[in-house]
């Protein structure tokens, strides 16, 4: 297990910020953890740590969230899904990171800056659609096998719908869930799994279990509007982020 106590300084925020964003707006927020967490340790293993500890938050968050998600999307979303995990394993040992997180960034910033210029985007209500849907969630699977950064995309898909917001979380509860308890099986065909790296996400699970449980109390006494601009604002964060991590990389 890790010993290092700089190390649990970068992830223990890292985990809750990334448990409350789960938990409680389904939104990119999350996308903070790997980044501050590879501060201390590499990059892989940082991805490597976090992904059982997702797991377990997944299962708190299901539970926190039962029966409250879209069948309409989950049929789109996943097989997407799962074709992004393919995607991402495949390329794992090759993407360029830094390439990654700029374009991920773009998208990002360029979707709210889209929404934000046009009154007419702004009021307009999505319904689900196959193209949209399949497109965003193999980006998200594709991203979230590689850093985790699931997020964004989904977030771009999903936010212009609309939906109540229980439904909203719960919907990219599901599809994380599942994403991320596929994502076990190429996690450890690579290798990143070791007696270290399991020990250390077991020590720090209920961190993120406590992430989730405070972001599901965030949730039930946000009113509507003031969530989804806050699901808005955190996917402008996200986007920020992801540029910044990108461009400090091609340095």
């Amino acid at each position: 297990m890790i010993t290092d106590p700089l190390f649990y300084a970068a992830a223990i925020p890292a985990l809750l910020i990334f448990g409350i964003s789960k938990g409680g707006f389904g939104t990119g927020l999350g996308i903070v953890a790997v980044p501050l967490i590879a501060l201390t340790i590499p990059a892989s293993r940082a991805a490597a740590i976090m992904l059982p500890i997702l797991c377990v938050m997944d299962l708190a968050a299901m539970w926190a969230y039962r029966g409250q998600w879209s069948r309409e999307n989950m049929k789109i979303m996943l097989p997407g899904g799962l074709a992004g995990i393919v995607l991402g394993a495949l390329t794992f040992r090759y993407v360029n990171e830094a390439g990654l997180k700029l374009m991920l960034g773009a998208i990002s910033i360029g979707f709210l800056l889209q929404r934000w210029l046009s009154q007419a985007s702004l009021a307009e209500t999505t319904r689900p659609t196959s193209g949209k849907g399949y497109f965003w969630s193999t980006v998200s699977g594709y991203t979230s096998t590689l850093a985790h950064a699931g997020g964004p995309p989904m977030s771009i898909y999903l936010l212009p719908q609309k939906m109540d917001k229980a439904l909203l979380v719960g919907t990219t509860v599901v599809f994380f869930a599942i994403v991320n308890f596929v994502k076990l099986i190429p996690y450890t065909l690579l290798g990143l799994f070791d007696g270290s790296n399991l020990a250390t996400s077991a020590g720090l699970a209920p961190v993120g279990l406590l992430g989730i449980f405070c972001g599901v109390w965030l949730r039930k006494i946000i009113p509507e509007g003031p969530f989804y601009r806050l699901c808005y604002a955190f996917l402008l964060v996200a986007g920020i982020k992801l540029l910044y991590d990108g461009a400090i990389k091609l340095i």
